[in-house]
């Protein structure tokens, strides 16, 4: 499943700060965190995650790092910043409410997997 451009447009970024709240990561290996973690409905590739790396840094809300990694490589290393937490934690707080409200309409049921 895919999900439509209006709607990664703003779940993208949430999970990206999600996901380097958690640790530093580089771009190819969020691209694959947010492939295998969310079964692939957040999929995305380099040409949709680079732009938004780069404004999520531009916005403050990330930091890139370059380093080495360990197979000597070097990479940009993104990390959250303390705007960043700010926000994610704002927009966790405006998704639940999103969600309850489309449970409320019944567009959403709790299923004892999910634990919603």
């Amino acid at each position: 499943m895919t999900v439509h451009r209006e709607l990664m447009r703003g779940a993208g970024p949430v999970a990206v700060l999600q996901l380097v709240e958690r640790r530093e990561m580089y771009g190819y290996e969020l691209i694959g965190e947010l492939d295998q973690l969310t079964a692939g409905v957040l999929a995305m590739g380099q040409s949709t995650l680079y732009p938004m790396l780069y404004h999520l840094e531009a916005k403050g809300w990330i930091r890139g790092k370059w380093r080495r990694s360990e197979s000597g490589r070097r990479r940009k290393y993104y990390a959250i910043t303390a705007r960043g937490q700010q926000v994610l934690e704002g927009q966790r707080e405006e998704w639940r409410d999103l969600f309850d409200a489309m449970r409320g309409l019944g567009l959403l049921h709790a299923t004892p997997e999910r634990g919603a």
